[in-house]
């Protein structure tokens, strides 16, 4: 089936989305802690997390270091297969078009992702990439779980960083 459905399975999960969502802001909340932009991801397959990642691009300097290629990469190793079936995915932010793809092309399941993402958001803001015609896999998709929460997450850290830049142009200035 092509395109996005955003659909959501029945009794595929013990726990609710929004519960599964709190612990991928937690993984945000650990990435803010470390001067990252504050993205948290969880993997789920069978009512259970089997990894957990948060952005690292400042960190590792690695352009991909977003938090769903990490924890794609994890939930690889756990498995011990690069096919996630059966898995569902849980982001804080829409997935751009790099982490899209790795979703599409890891055979994740089930994408479930907090705040639109007007300037890069491929799952319906700025395209929707499962819409395109041809791929062999079309994961499920559910958009805007705990958006506010999420998105809140955003727009504070990048606010504090706007105000501390402006604190540390003013100090300059007076010196």
């Amino acid at each position: 089936m092509c395109g996005s459905t955003f659909l959501l399975r029945k009794g595929m999960m013990s726990m609710s989305d929004e519960a599964y969502m709190m612990l991928a802001i937690a993984e945000a909340k650990k990435a803010e802690l470390m001067d990252e932009v504050p993205i948290g991801c969880i993997l789920v397959k069978d009512h259970e997390v089997i990894a957990s990642a948060f952005n690292e691009r400042e960190t590792s300097q690695q352009a991909i270091a977003h938090a769903e290629i990490l924890a794609i990469k994890k939930a690889n190793e756990v498995l011990g297969t690069w096919r996630l079936e059966d898995c569902t995915l849980y982001v804080t932010l829409e997935p751009c078009p790099m982490c899209a793809g790795a979703i599409l092309l890891s055979r994740v399941a089930r994408v479930v992702f907090g705040a639109y993402d007007k300037k890069g958001g491929c799952l319906g803001s700025c395209m929707n990439m499962y819409e395109t015609k041809g791929f062999n896999h079309y994961p499920e998709v559910s958009g805007g779980v705990l958006e506010k929460e999420c998105g809140a997450l955003l727009t504070d850290f990048f606010k504090k960083k706007r105000d501390s830049k402006k604190a540390a142009a003013q100090t300059n200035t007076t010196e």
